[in-house]
């Protein structure tokens, strides 16, 4: 088996969609649309689904809705290993709750930050996340060192590899430098593509999977480059990634909920309202997504 492919033995390898949340006009959650989406994400050649991510909304939920997304996940997903819940939380203690849950829904495995309420030091890290992998669910590791001022660089990832606390790290860094030097330190270590517009970049240093943000508004597109770019098929990844990038990078925005929620309306999904802080885009902003994504999908992207 290919080390790109998704597997039951290993489900976080291959395209796992970063799922935005539907809300109805009253800002509570459509369980129904985002059941729909998750299945349609799923029938058009993603891996699977992670849900209650930044890209999910997961701050803004209450802990009844949080717990219901992840069960509407894995009844959508039908098996509940396509399905990779967010447990970031302040606390220890509460993302492992969380990761509890996920365990208790059938899930494959989790996504999980560093802590967050303050830059943790190397020894507080390590705790965190031996903690949350005492519950027996894999985890992936999280690394966003923009948001959380708290980097997880290769030779801290490969101490956690170590002690058995993660089997693979979402890379958000950047530094597509940092893919060869994980592989050096930590070579059974998977790397997951952790920002759209450094796909080719970390798919050529070895990822075996991505956590997708713009498959949910063009995911037969994105399989495509994806399954290109791990087989080292150039002839066909360079030329999609340089039509998408304009696209792509606005995963890394700080505006990137309501990016990819603008581009799925645009491309004929429902993204949708995102709930405060995050507000409607304007300006600058909202005229460049809808220029890119509207090129994407007259250049027959989907």
């Amino acid at each position: 088996m290919n080390a790109t492919t998704w597997t039951t033995e290993r489900p976080w390898r291959g395209i796992m969609v970063a799922t935005t949340l539907p809300f109805k006009e009253d800002l509570s959650v459509d369980y129904d649309a985002y059941a729909e989406h998750v299945a349609w994400l799923i029938a058009n050649g993603c891996d699977g689904v992670v849900p209650n991510g930044s890209l999910g909304e997961y701050q803004t939920l209450t802990a009844d809705e949080r717990a219901r997304v992840v069960r509407t996940a894995v009844e959508a997903a039908g098996d509940g290993a396509r399905v990779m819940p967010g447990v970031a939380a302040y606390g220890s203690a509460e993302s492992r709750r969380w990761a509890e849950q996920a365990a208790e829904a059938g899930c494959g495995s989790v996504l999980l930050l560093p802590p967050n309420a303050y830059r943790a030091d190397e020894r507080s890290v390590i705790a965190h996340y031996a903690d949350v992998a005492g519950v027996g669910i894999p985890v992936v590791a999280y690394n966003n060192p923009i948001d959380t001022k708290v980097d997880l660089v290769p030779s801290l990832l490969a101490k956690l590899h170590a002690d058995g606390s993660i089997v693979a790290v979402k890379e958000f860094s950047g530094d597509v430098r940092r893919g060869y030097e994980i592989a050096e330190l930590a070579p059974e270590l998977d790397l997951l593509i952790g920002a759209d517009d450094v796909l080719l970049e970390l798919a050529l240093a070895g990822a075996v999977g991505w956590i997708a943000g713009y498959p949910n508004a063009l995911p037969a597109s994105c399989v495509e480059l994806y399954r290109a770019a791990v087989a080292g098929d150039l002839a066909t990844a360079r030329p999609l990634y340089s039509s998408l990038h304009s696209l792509l990078r606005w995963d890394s925005k700080v505006e990137f909920v309501q990016c990819i929620k603008l581009s799925m309306d645009i491309a004929g999904r429902r993204g949708g309202p995102a709930r405060p802080p995050r507000l409607p885009l304007t300006g600058a902003t909202e005229t460049a997504v809808r220029t890119a994504t509207e090129k994407a999908v007259a250049d027959g992207h989907r």
